[in-house]
């Protein structure tokens, strides 16, 4: 159990001084507190992350680096479905998306050669 005395000795020194000073002081007291309660939680913090050391780092799997490219895709597939679709009609639009899932699969399979 941590030893919570000289919290709590800040604590009641700030109550005895508002009481001391009167309401005029109120807001310098609290802030004055608050100060000191945020450097010891800081202070724990950092000794408990040193204590345990630095957490692992989640390893990127081959899929992340395709989710720039499947943005890419639906942002550029979009504007490229209207024109496809008002000026050539379905067969635009079929070329256009077979284009898109060619050139995404052909990606897919290059990053999974990689990876």
């Amino acid at each position: 159990m941590p030893d919570h005395r000289p919290i709590r000795e800040d604590l009641q020194a700030t109550l005895d001084a508002r009481r001391d000073l009167g309401p005029d002081y109120e807001a310098a007291l609290v802030d004055s507190f608050a100060e000191r309660l945020d450097a010891t939680i800081a202070a724990r913090v950092s000794a408990e992350l040193h204590r345990h050391g630095p957490a692992p780092r989640p390893s990127k799997g081959p899929g992340a680096s395709m989710i720039p490219l499947a943005l890419g895709s639906m942002g550029l597939g979009v504007p490229l479905t209207a024109i496809a679709s008002a000026n050539a009609g379905l067969l635009g639009l079929a070329v256009t998306w077979m284009a898109i899932a060619i050139i995404n699969i052909a990606a897919a399979m290059a990053i999974m050669r990689r990876g």
